[in-house]
C-alpha cells in the first residue's frame, strides 16, 4: 500500500491521479490533498477519500469546506497549506500536480521529509533544478517524472547506464497551431489556442504547447532529471504523439517509448515504480491502425519560445526562473484577454533581455527574480 498526498487534486493531472487510485484501491490510499477554488469537486473528493488533511486557496474557502465535509479533517489554506499537505506524516509519496512555481517549496519540504516525489510540476526543476536535485541526492529521495516525455526517457533508461547515453530526443505534438504560419497567428482566440489536437490538458499547459514553451520547459527539466547537457537534448515534431520520447546511446542504438496519448500511464507508473499495474481504462496502441508515424525538424524561428528555453538553460543561474515567471504572467494575460497570442513571446523576450543573471542563485534570489520578472511583464501590458 502506498500512501499518497496530492497537490492540485482537482486539476487535470490531479483528477487523473484520483482515477488511478480508484482503479486500484488495494494498492493506493490518498491521505491528504490540496485544491484551489473548485469547492464542488474538492468537497466530493474529501467525502469520498476521507483524508486527514486538506488545503484550499483561501481562508474563506477553508471555512466553507469545513461546513460541507462529514468526517474529522484538518483544513488548511494558502501557501502554508501546500506545505502541510506536502509534509503530511501519513503519506510516503507526494504527487505534485499544481501548476507554476508555487510547487517548488512544497517539493523541497517533502524531500526534506524523505518522501518519494512524483513530479508533474515542471516549474520546480525549471526554476531551481540545482537546489532540488542536490537536496534529493542528500536525502536519498527518488524524483519520478510524471510528464509523459520524461517518464518515457526514465523508462527507456531502465537497466541502462546514463554514462552510455549520447542524446535525449523529446517529441512534440506541435500544439494547436502547428500547421499555421506566424502570419496566420495574428488575432487567434483563446478558444482556438485551447483546442489541442492530441492531448486533454489544463488551460495553461495547452497554451504553452501552442507556443512550444511547454517543450522548452521540458528541455530544462530533462537537463536536471537526467544530468544531460543541452547540446545533447533534441526536440522533434511528432504529430501522432505515439512516441513519447527516445534515448540514443553511444553505439547508435535508439530506444523509444511508445503508447497512446494517455496521461494516466505515466501517472500510474510514477506511483507503481519499479513495478507496473494493469490500466483497464487505457486504450491499447495498435500500430497497424496508425499506419504511419511522422517526424519533422523543429523550426526555432517559427517557435521562438523553444529557442528562448534553450538559451535560458544554457545561460543558467536565474535565467530559467525568469523565463518561467515571464511565461506564466504572459500566458495569464492572454487567457484573460489582456494581450494577443503573439505578444506572449514578445513579453518573454523583453523580460529575459531586461534581466541581469545571477549565477548559482539561492532560494531567496530565485524568489526575488521570480517576483521581479512578473512585475516587469505587468509593467509592459498596457
Amino acid at each position: 500500500m502506498k500512501y499518497i498526498s496530492i497537490l492540485g487534486a482537482t486539476g487535470s493531472i490531479g483528477t487523473q491521479t484520483v482515477e488511478v487510485v480508484r482503479a486500484h484501491p488495494e494498492q493506493f490510499r490518498i491521505t491528504s490533498f490540496s485544491f484551489g477554488t473548485n469547492l464542488e469537486v474538492g468537497a466530493k473528493l474529501v467525502n469520498e477519500f476521507r483524508p486527514g488533511r486538506v488545503s484550499v486557496a483561501t481562508k474563506e474557502l477553508a471555512d466553507e469546506l469545513k461546513r460541507t465535509i462529514d468526517h474529522p479533517c484538518l483544513v488548511y489554506y494558502g501557501e502554508n497549506g501546500l506545505l502541510e499537505i506536502a509534509t503530511d506524516p501519513a503519506s510516503d509519496t507526494l504527487m505534485n500536480a499544481v501548476m507554476g512555481s508555487v510547487g517548488l517549496e512544497p517539493t523541497l519540504a517533502a524531500i526534506d521529509e524523505g518522501k518519494t516525489i512524483a513530479l508533474a510540476n515542471k516549474e520546480t526543476l525549471v526554476t531551481a533544478g540545482h537546489i532540488v536535485m542536490t537536496r534529493a541526492k542528500e536525502n536519498n529521495v527518488d524524483i519520478l517524472p510524471v510528464d509523459s516525455e520524461h517518464s518515457a526517457i526514465y523508462q527507456c533508461l531502465n537497466g541502462e547506464k546514463i554514462s552510455e547515453m549520447s542524446k535525449l530526443i523529446l517529441t512534440a505534438s506541435g500544439g494547436s497551431f502547428r500547421d499555421r504560419t506566424r502570419t496566420d497567428l495574428q488575432g487567434v482566440t483563446v478558444e482556438e489556442a485551447l483546442n489541442h489536437p492530441n492531448w486533454s490538458m489544463g488551460s495553461k499547459i495547452t497554451i504553452d504547447s501552442a507556443t512550444m514553451m511547454n517543450k522548452g520547459l521540458e528541455v530544462i527539466e530533462a537537463h536536471w532529471l537526467f544530468d544531460t547537457k543541452y547540446k545533447d537534448i533534441e526536440v522533434v515534431l511528432h504529430r501522432e504523439s505515439v512516441i513519447h520520447s527516445m534515448v540514443e546511446f553511444i553505439d547508435g542504438s535508439v530506444i523509444a517509448h511508445l503508447g497512446t496519448p494517455d496521461m494516466k500511464v505515466p501517472i500510474q507508473y510514477a506511483l507503481t515504480h519499479p513495478g507496473r499495474l494493469d490500466l483497464p481504462s487505457g486504450k491499447r496502441l495498435n500500430l497497424v491502425d496508425i499506419g504511419t508515424l511522422h517526424f519533422e525538424k523543429m523550426d526555432l524561428e517559427r517557435f521562438p519560445c523553444l529557442r528562448y528555453a534553450f538559451e535560458a538553460g544554457n545561460a543558467g543561474g536565474t535565467m530559467p526562473t525568469v523565463l518561467n515567471a515571464a511565461n506564466e504572467a504572459a500566458v495569464d494575460a492572454f487567457l484573460t484577454g489582456r494581450i494577443e497570442f503573439l505578444e506572449i513571446e514578445t513579453l518573454i523576450e523583453k523580460t529575459l533581455d531586461n534581466h541581469e543573471c545571477v549565477e548559482a542563485p539561492s532560494l531567496e534570489e530565485i524568489r526575488e527574480a521570480d517576483v521581479a520578472s512578473r512585475q516587469f511583464v505587468q509593467s509592459l501590458i498596457v
